[in-house]
């Protein structure tokens, strides 16, 4: 017999076995766990969300005062050539 089979029929026998007895509640901490885990992820994508939302406004309100995309004014005069 080789490993694939072995291992298939050591399978068949813990499945043929006695099952294991399941808590009573436990469906109900299943269903508990479930609308926990999914009422974080709900709060975190709203998290992220208002946090995207503030990082556009922040954005625009600074590129509406700075104004990046003008040429910023020159510091120095060019020089006077061919008088």
């Amino acid at each position: 017999m080789n490993g694939p089979e072995r291992k298939e029929d050591e399978v068949r026998r813990m499945m043929d076995g006695p099952h294991p007895a399941v808590p009573a509640g436990l469906g109900r901490l299943a269903a508990e766990q479930g609308a926990r885990l999914l009422r974080r992820r709900r709060a975190l994508h709203r998290m992220l969300l208002v946090l995207l939302v503030a990082a556009v406004i922040a954005f625009t309100a600074w590129a509406t005062v700075a104004e990046p995309w003008t040429v910023p004014p020159s510091d120095t005069t060019p020089p006077l050539e061919g008088w």
